[in-house]
């Protein structure tokens, strides 16, 4: 819940009738006064002190009676933010100081980039995926955290692009609804052209369009999900990190990044027609407007026609003037204002299956078969030692014979069985450590019995 990290009265000074002042003062602060290291009490006072000189008493303390003391009148905001939980005040040897809440600090950054108008850059989102990507399939093993990251990178860019076209559609209904024309032509060239249009919309057409890294990041992603290999490897260092609680958790998690990572970017298409059918019906409704602002004269067209009857009935040529030439074209169909056009569909072209080396596919077999034979299991001790005490009675160790490095595997073990994989094989057998020591070609080591607990002889 946001209000059970928060104060429950953090919003009442942006809620209260000086809620501009109370607004200012803490991005000031926040930018200029409190950054790492906690400030002096006075010099805080001193601070909101000069800040509040540049307002109005009304604008400083809203409906709340002004104290007749400039000094009280000063420390009336400092009391407000501090009782609201947006100030913590301390003691560092015995110097009052002041500091923002950890989580109030949190919440004014992200007003801050709010209030700053932050653009994004599109092509360091798209390559911050690039990037991650390609950092976390060269190293995976090191490096799997960068995977999660990219996919981060990925959602935050479908967020921006999602809301650049909400946020066109926006000022499309402010001004479709502002009655002025003058000022309908402020916000189309203030708000659309010069906040959209320039800032975002302009990236997404340039030369340097930063999609011409998307088929790389779709490559990469398709890639990455085909090899199994390469997976587990990234499973392997989130559960080593501590990211995922086992391997199989920690495969979902990668699974699910990479096929976040994909539907962002194969289904960028239909949010950026979105964006380009609000540019296209907007500029036409501009052009529209500009054509028709003035009020049509309704008598225009029987003048020129009485104009034209009056020039055929002469006899003679008329008198042309000099500054009117026949040589240059008239104004035609080529000189009227077209709206822009919808962006052309982009050609797909299909991905080439390619032909995976058999060598390369032995060879994935013969490291899991590897992996297979070192590993050792509870069912590989199981099954070892049940083929060896099939009679019930105890066995020694000296008299376990080796066959291939497979039995050695497992024998080499069998001294820690109370203590392998937690216990889990305590219950069911028992060993039993000697003075004598086991030489056998294979491994020199103390001697050790081996025999089946009561209960499990019982089931046998």
């Amino acid at each position: 819940m946001l209000f059970a990290q928060l104060s429950d009265d953090l919003f009442r000074p942006l809620a209260s009738p000086s809620r501009a002042f109370n607004a200012a003062l803490l991005l000031h602060l926040h930018r200029r006064v409190l950054g790492a290291e906690p400030v002096r009490k006075a010099e805080l006072l001193a601070e909101i002190g000069d800040f509040a000189a540049g307002w109005s008493e009304p604008d400083v303390h809203g409906d709340e009676p002004v104290p007749p003391d400039p000094t009280e009148r000063r420390a009336v905001p400092y009391r407000r933010l501090v009782e609201c939980g947006w100030l913590i005040e301390r003691r560092e040897r015995y110097v009052p100081v002041v500091e923002f809440d950890p989580e109030a600090r949190l919440l004014l950054e992200e007003l801050s980039r709010l209030e700053r108008g932050e653009t994004r850059s599109y092509g360091g989102a798209v390559l911050d995926v690039l990037g991650g990507l390609e950092s976390a399939l060269a190293d995976p093993a090191n490096r799997s955290e960068a995977l999660a990251n990219a996919a981060r990178a990925a959602d935050g860019f479908l967020a921006h692009v999602r809301g650049l076209a909400a946020g066109m559609r926006k000022v499309e209904e402010r001004i479709l609804r502002e009655p002025d024309r003058a000022a309908s032509f402020r916000l189309f060239f203030e708000e659309f052209v010069e906040r959209h249009l320039i800032r975002d919309y302009r990236t997404l057409h340039t030369r340097f369009n930063p999609f011409r890294f998307r088929a790389s990041v779709v490559r990469l992603a398709h890639r990455a999900l085909g090899d199994a290999l390469g997976v587990r490897a990234l499973a392997e260092g989130a559960v080593r990190e501590g990211r995922a609680a086992d391997l199989v958790a920690g495969e979902r998690t990668v699974r699910a990044d990479l096929a976040q990572i994909l539907t962002v970017f194969e289904g960028l298409d239909s949010h950026l027609d979105a964006v380009d059918a609000v540019v296209v019906r907007l500029e036409r409704r501009i052009g529209a407007t500009l054509r028709y602002a003035e009020a049509p004269d309704h008598g225009t067209v029987e003048r020129i026609a009485a104009l034209l009857q009056a020039v055929g009935d002469e006899d003679e040529a008329p008198d042309v003037p000099a500054d009117l030439s026949l040589l240059r074209p008239p104004l035609g169909e080529a000189h009227l204002q077209s709206p822009r056009a919808r962006r052309a569909e982009i050609f797909i072209e299909a991905l080439p299956d390619l032909d995976i080396d058999p060598a390369v596919d032995a060879f994935a077999a013969a490291k899991a078969d590897f992996r297979r034979r070192v590993t050792v299991t509870p069912e590989r001790v199981r099954d070892f030692l049940e083929a060896k005490l099939a009679r019930g009675a105890p066995l020694r160790g000296s008299a376990i014979a080796i066959a291939d490095v497979d039995d050695f595997v497992v024998f080499q073990r069998l001294r820690e069985i109370d203590l392998l994989f937690e216990g889990e094989l305590a219950g069911a057998y028992d060993v039993t450590h000697l003075t004598e020591r086991l030489i056998n070609g294979w491994l020199d080591c103390p001697d050790f019995v081996v025999a089946r607990r009561r209960t499990e002889l019982a089931r046998a």
